[in-house]
């Protein structure tokens, strides 16, 4: 699966799996990740845990050989033990 790179506010690092139904958002900190689908016009955060967990670069590496599911939430399978917020 491929990457959108893009902007968005609070966050240092936001990109968008190919059909923009879901992103990985690195903090302005830079210290915590978020995996999140959209809903609507809205971002909702399914997953947040530290960077030092698991970084950006190697959920992106991760999920490079991955196909992008129909279901966003799949991908959470891929993860290693991180929080789940729900």
């Amino acid at each position: 699966m491929n990457f959108v790179t893009t902007k968005r506010e609070g966050y240092s690092f936001f990109a968008t799996t190919p059909s923009g139904r879901a992103a990985v958002g690195l903090t302005g900190d830079q210290k915590r990740l978020h995996w999140l689908v959209r809903s609507g016009t809205t971002w909702e955060t399914l997953r947040d845990w530290p960077v030092e967990e698991f970084s950006h670069t190697d959920l992106l590496l991760r999920l490079g050989s991955v196909d992008e599911p129909a279901d966003p939430a799949e991908i959470l399978g891929h993860l290693p033990g991180v929080r789940d917020l729900h």
